[in-house]
């Protein structure tokens, strides 16, 4: 296959916990042409989208991902993105909606992870708050709003003293703060800052989950099914669990309600062409879904002696070619149909 990684630059890949990197090793491992790109290097040339690639020489040989991290070794070429099979998206959020409109061009003929239309619609947290829970057995009480007044009544009206305060497309967990009724006084400047001037930044206030001090839960989906799990505690004062902010991973098997949780909204996920993304979850309730460059691949790997690189793209090689007999198959038909009338 030819898989490219729309994702961020090279030099800004940690060799020791970076889950794309584990990706593109398994894929040059298999014999695969990789190439890498960013969303600042595409381009159009005669009304066709291209990328100015970095295409991984197959000549490295690379037993392990840092040493292929190390050892690499790139020719830049410009390509057109509809001679892939298979485009990773990989990049950091917040989602370049200009990058997307450039995969516009060519989502009906490459297999995108995760597919573009899907990225739009859950590449912030609305899609978590309005995810169907009649019930609220799995997403916590949550508001979304840029109404000052109304977000203080919220908080004034909630049933429990404390909330979660977060901006609706932050990620790694950024901005996220817990705010108590105790300390009115400080909120409406807080909103102040999250709303800005001109209150033209949406905000979430979300239900406290009891809980959340002592972690959350960050599960790996694919295809609509979960293949790992962990446990990622936080620092000593800190709220927020993300490794990225201090947090460590312990082992963990998904509890029963983790397994319904992932049960409810598998399916959705398909649907929507969410292949591969990363839930985080408190308690048995989904507070986010990351499906841009969702990350715990090395860790989990680490915890459980596995290598879940190995699903996903084994998962990436099935879709195409199950596209490529789709298509000889089409041919086919069209044959039999030319032959038929032909010899009428």
């Amino acid at each position: 296959m030819k898989i490219c990684f729309l994702m961020y630059p090279w030099d800004k890949v940690d060799p020791v916990s970076d889950s794309t990197l584990r990706l593109i090793h398994e894929a040059h491992l298999r014999g695969h042409t990789v190439a890498i790109t960013t969303p600042t290097k595409l381009t159009i040339r005669d009304t066709v989208a291209y990328a100015f690639c970095q295409v991984l020489s197959r000549k490295i040989v690379a037993k392990t991902p840092h040493s292929l991290h190390k050892n690499a070794s790139f020719q830049t070429k410009m390509l057109p993105l509809a001679g892939f099979d298979v485009i990773f998206l990989r990049a950091n959020p917040p989602v370049d909606p200009v990058a997307l409109n450039f995969l516009d061009s060519v989502k009906d003929s490459v297999f995108i992870m995760n597919d573009v239309d899907g990225v739009r619609i859950a590449n912030n947290k609305v899609y978590t708050a309005a995810l169907n829970d009649p019930d609220k057995r799995f997403v916590p009480t949550t508001h979304v709003s840029k109404n000052r007044e109304y977000l203080e009544r919220v908080l004034a009206d909630a049933p429990s003293d404390r909330m979660i305060l977060k901006p609706l497309d932050g990620y790694g967990g950024s901005g996220v703060i817990v705010i108590e009724r105790s300390a009115s006084a400080n909120i409406r400047s807080l909103l102040d800052f999250y709303l800005g001037e001109k209150e033209d930044r949406y905000v979430i206030m979300q239900d406290f989950v009891e809980g959340a001090e002592e972690g959350d839960i960050r599960i790996l989906m694919l295809n609509g099914e979960p293949i790992g799990a962990m446990k990622r505690v936080p620092a000593d004062g800190e709220l927020r669990a993300n490794i990225s902010r201090g947090g460590r991973e312990v082992k963990h098997a998904l509890s029963k309600a983790e397994k319904a949780l992932c049960k409810h909204i598998g399916p959705k996920l398909v649907r929507d062409g969410l292949y591969f993304v990363g839930l985080d979850v408190i308690g048995g309730k989904l507070i986010e879904v990351n499906v841009l460059s969702p990350g715990g691949i090395t860790r989990i790997n680490r915890l459980n002696r596995v290598k879940l690189q190995r699903q996903i793209i084994d998962f990436a090689e099935t879709v195409v070619r199950a596209k490529e007999m789709q298509a000889a198959r089409k041919t086919a038909y069209r044959q039999a149909i030319e032959d038929a009338v032909a010899e009428g």
